[in-house]
């Protein structure tokens, strides 16, 4: 007999059929056992009445919470069972694998009349037991929530004539300036842990691939010990060709964003809102611009916030926080693209215009930075006389030889998909990431 997932069991009232799962809760009395079976579809009731089934009654003596088993049974209407009216009685129990007790509390357990409250385990203690935490409605949510996301903005983009690629992440030289980046031996010489493919989807668009993403790894050696920050995490990049400036690839990301959170809210949006207190907005486009210098301005006088002039190239963590309140107010909007940052706060790789201003842009969601994005230096001569100034000449050789043949204007950026995850659910990254990595976290 074929499994059958709990979420189709509605579908089988009054056929014997056979579902399998983790033990979610289980009630063992003396005349009576339920058992509530959850498998990555829904919850349902098993209900045993031990005279009517005797020779069930030792396997169930030996199950414990979180034990999985396959049960084969009639499913039932029941207008007294709170899972959707459905119970199965079963025909048999067979005892997949026992769990010993589990090392860590996922939920805080409310204080009753006969024991006291028992508090959740620290984000820390899960992680070291991520698998038994992963188990969760919430983290299961989140998963499938991510999923769809990812999905709806991969087929958004397939739509729009674009090629999904996969690119090394050993490389020989560092991808981006400024970032700290993981030295790793590689034979008879040092490689590195890619911190973006950066490099190599300009090389797609120097082969004339024109539209091309990529999903995949991203490793960052950063000592950061912030909500926000991991040492490895998935990113989501795309480049494309042929652009006139660097708004057409903003166009490009408010559209992309649209699409995943509108696929989002429409299978999960109530969910996570019930289970995350969070709201799935699908912003209307195009999303408001700010230049830093305006947004600076007005964050001084709206909040009293002010930099010292030398910071003024580049936004703060805290002008960063503050920006959602500002585009709160002035658009009603969650999302803020904001430009004209300092040449010497951008990578070398970002076009210029006339008076040396990046044409690039960083987009902030809920108060987060989410992605740099820019048209590309596409020039030799231009990209290599910025390298030099960087000091990146030498290390970017090979990088530099793409542009020597041919390129087209180009431009792209890149997305943190745990960041996204994590913004859309009103979680830290730790709770956001599958398993995290940070400075102080290499297992499980």
């Amino acid at each position: 007999m074929n499994r059958t997932y709990i979420q189709e069991v509605q579908k089988e009232i009054g056929n014997t059929i056979k579902v399998q799962g983790f033990i979610e809760n289980l009630r063992n009395s003396k005349y009576m056992a339920f058992i509530v079976l959850k498998d990555i579809t829904g919850k349902l009731q098993i209900t045993v009445e031990k005279e009517d089934h005797p020779e069930l009654v030792d396997t169930i003596d030996r199950l414990t919470p979180d034990s999985v088993i396959t049960v084969t049974g009639k499913v039932m209407e029941n207008d007294y069972v709170k899972m959707g009216g459905i119970e199965m009685i079963p025909e048999s129990i067979e005892i997949e694998s026992i769990a010993d007790a589990l090392p860590i509390v996922r939920k805080e357990i409310a204080a009753t009349k006969k024991k006291k409250a028992v508090e959740r385990s620290s984000i820390d203690q899960r992680i070291d037991y991520r698998w038994v935490d992963l188990r969760t409605d919430e983290n299961q949510l989140m998963f499938k929530a991510q999923s769809c996301m990812v999905n709806a903005m991969r087929k958004f983009l397939l739509d729009e004539n674009f090629i999904e690629i996969h690119t090394p992440k050993l490389i020989a030289a560092a991808s981006e300036s400024g970032s700290e980046v993981f030295k790793v031996d590689y034979f008879d010489r040092n490689a590195y842990l890619a911190q973006s493919p950066q490099f190599y989807k300009q090389m797609a668009m120097a082969a004339g691939f024109e539209r091309i993403f990529e999903t995949g790894p991203v490793f960052r050696a950063e000592k950061s010990y912030t909500n926000k920050h991991a040492t490895e995490f998935s990113g989501f990049d795309l480049e494309f060709s042929y652009i006139t400036s660097f708004y057409d690839v903003m166009k490009m990301e408010e559209e992309l964003l649209k699409a995943g959170l509108a696929a989002v809210k429409e299978a999960y949006g109530e969910q996570i809102k019930e289970a995350f207190g969070q709201e799935v907005i699908v912003p209307e486009t195009p999303f408001p611009v700010v230049k830093l210098a305006d947004l600076y301005k007005g964050l001084e006088e709206e909040f009293g916030y002010t930099v010292d002039d030398s910071e003024k190239g580049d936004l703060t963590t805290e002008a960063e926080r503050l920006s959602y309140e500002w585009v709160k107010k002035h658009y009603n909007h969650e999302f803020l693209f904001i430009t004209d940052y300092s040449a010497e706060k951008r990578a070398f790789y970002h076009m210029r215009d006339e008076n040396g201003v990046p044409q690039g842009y960083d987009l902030i969601w809920r108060g987060v930075e989410i992605t740099t994005g820019a048209q590309r230096e596409h020039r030799y001569e231009v990209l290599k006389k910025q390298a030099e100034e960087k000091g990146l000449a030498e290390d970017v050789k090979f990088y530099l030889e793409f542009f020597q043949y041919g390129c087209p204007p180009h431009g792209g950026f890149g997305l943190g998909i745990d960041r996204l995850t994590m913004l859309l659910c009103g979680l830290p990254i730790k709770e956001a990431e599958f398993l995290f990595r940070g400075p102080n976290r290499l297992t499980p």
